[in-house]
């Protein structure tokens, strides 16, 4: 089948090369004519695990990259939109993009075709994609508009596309229907998984995936619903987590407890600094914003939000109470990018957290595996960029651990504490148990369990602070 992307960033690039590994001929567009040069030369923009080898793959072959949204779509049976659509300034989900491709598909296509919103979009965002290809000129016979939300998570993003727990169509035709059953059937029936050279299968995917055909309005707040149902079970369990400081409780325990429930479950239920990224804090806010619209105060959605925005305020008084003064102190800074498995520094809590200290007078180094290229864009020259853990601890009065790593988990404690000029750690990800850092001798500081001070005890929080 023949399909177009119009979109090179995770999610257009992934799906452009997920749908050329199930066989489909694929096209990407994008306007950003620097970075088709770039995919046309063999490079790969952003990090995501397996995405490098399936664009290798099918680079020049299945798949394609140009500027011409012309050219791309006269031929194409599904067009497929994934452009951003950013927060705008009120808190609503910025459609210019959305809607600035869809007259442009309008003035292009020649024959019947499905266009797909895959953007995260607010419900109605289909109707106004369908009233924007009549108003510039489309016979209601040449288009079919369908939702088709992606869920894919940032660092996992390329097995996420071809191992779905659940693949949501939002659908108003059975024309359409079968059409989009077509472009996702080795998906389907799990006949990609069993080809030779496929990604693997990751652990704990589904044998085969949830199939749902909705109306397209459903489909639309299937998306926003499953992303404020996440950022809240965050908020909830870092409110939690400040009860269990207040109290003397540990929150790993809470949360093995609260988590064997088979009606919650155990993801997301971490403790730590807050959720970032370009999904959670935009669609949350989207989200609150429609619902405004709609008539509906979301003030659930509200608290979310402000209890994930304190998290970062409550790490860095952490830090006041574990260094007294912060002007010209040394810190080592492990973690940029808003989750591990990912170069994304947008909404980064790690990287708010880094300004605020700059803003304070500390002299930063700052380390992280993916994501250094990209916070050097919005940090600048304000931190020292260093080339592992171990520099970013050398001479620091204390190391903070921002991003959930794997490798900052296994860290040679020993080390550490000789690199340190204070054996200072606070973990904002709680990556260690408080009895093996006191074995080390580190005072350790983290998220909802008791802090270790083995060398300079001082009084902790003993109540919840607002």
């Amino acid at each position: 089948m023949r399909i177009a992307v119009v979109g090179s960033g995770c999610v257009g690039l992934v799906a452009a090369a997920c749908f050329a590994e199930l066989g489909h001929c694929v096209v990407c567009i994008d306007n950003d004519h620097a970075r088709i040069a770039a995919l046309d030369a063999g490079e790969t923009p952003i990090y995501e695990e397996f995405l490098a080898e399936l664009l290798a793959r099918h680079r020049g072959r299945g798949l394609t990259f140009t500027t011409s949204l012309a050219s791309a779509a006269k031929d194409a049976l599904v067009i497929f939109i994934a452009v951003g659509t950013p927060t705008s300034a009120a808190g609503e989900a910025d459609l210019s993009y959305v809607e600035s491709v869809s007259s442009e598909i309008a003035r292009v296509i020649k024959a019947p075709t499905i266009i797909v919103a895959k953007s995260t979009v607010p419900v109605g965002t289909s109707a106004w994609i369908e009233r924007s290809l009549l108003l510039n000129g489309c016979d209601r016979s040449d288009f079919e508009v369908v939702s088709n939300p992606e869920f894919l998570r940032e660092g996992s993003a390329v097995s996420d596309f071809l191992y779905p727990d659940r693949i949501v169509v939002g659908v108003a035709t059975d024309r359409a229907a079968k059409i989009m059953r077509e472009v996702y059937q080795p998906l389907i029936d799990a006949s990609y998984a069993e080809r030779a050279g496929a990604v693997p299968k990751p652990e704990g995917a589904l044998e085969q995936p949830l199939y749902i055909e909705t109306s397209p309005q459903s489909a639309e707040l299937v998306k926003h619903a499953c992303n404020a149902f996440l950022a809240m079970k965050v908020s909830f369990i870092n409110a939690v987590a400040n009860v269990c400081e207040a109290v003397g409780a540990d929150i790993g325990e809470v949360c093995k407890g609260v988590g064997s429930d088979r009606r919650i479950g155990s993801h997301f239920l971490n403790a730590g600094i807050g959720y970032g990224g370009s999904c959670l804090p935009k669609d949350v806010a989207a989200f609150r914003s429609a619902a405004r619209k709609l008539g509906y105060k979301f003030e659930l959605l509200d608290e979310v939000h402000k209890i994930n925005e304190h998290q970062r305020v409550r790490f860095l008084r952490k830090v006041h109470m574990a260094l007294w003064t912060l002007r010209r102190k040394r810190l080592g800074v492990l973690g940029l990018a808003f989750k591990d498995g990912t170069d994304d520094v947008r909404e980064s809590p790690s990287v708010q957290i880094v300004q605020a200290l700059i803003a304070e007078g500390c002299e930063i180094a700052v380390f992280d595996p993916a994501a250094m290229s990209n916070a050097k864009r919005v940090l600048g020259d304000s931190v020292r960029y260093v080339p592992d853990a171990y520099a970013a601890a050398e001479r620091a009065d204390a190391l903070l651990i921002l991003t959930e790593w794997k490798e900052f988990a296994s860290l040679d404690l020993p080390r550490i504490k000789k690199l340190l000029k204070y054996p200072i750690v606070l973990d904002g990800r709680n990556l260690y148990s408080p009895a093996e850092m006191a074995k080390v001798g580190l005072d350790y500081h983290c998220m909802g369990r008791a802090s270790v001070q083995t060398s300079h005890p001082i009084p902790l929080y003993s109540r919840i602070s607002d």
